[in-house]
């Protein structure tokens, strides 16, 4: 079992900047990554971090805006937001991938842009 905890969400103004955080103990993983899921919507993959190569993969709709990054002394991976905008509201999720697959899933934390 890997358990993943996020935080840093919260309400922002559009243009804003969040820096979210996410937790990780448990078993070993290959990879740790950012999902989100607004209102209505499918579950939005948005970024994931190989954890021995850094190696960081983006989906297009958030490249040049987020970031994502680990601490392996404090086995925890950052998602920086920048720019944010209204249509970036949901509730982010972190996710640990021990082999090829993202099996482990965080509570969520809430984000909130308004215009």
């Amino acid at each position: 079992q890997v358990q993943l905890v996020e935080s840093g969400g919260g309400a922002v103004q559009a243009g804003d900047s969040l820096r979210l955080s996410c937790a990780a103990s448990g078993r070993a993983f290959i990879s740790l990554g950012w999902f989100r899921q607004a209102p209505g919507k499918e579950r939005e993959f948005l970024a994931r971090i190989n954890w021995i190569t850094r190696s960081p993969y983006y989906t297009d709709s958030v490249k040049g805006r987020f970031a994502i990054s680990r601490d392996n002394a404090k086995n925890t991976v950052y998602l920086q937001m920048n720019s944010l905008k209204p249509e970036d509201t949901a509730v982010y999720y972190c996710a640990a991938a021990p082999n090829t697959r993202f099996e482990y899933w965080g509570q969520g934390t809430q984000v909130t842009v308004s215009s």
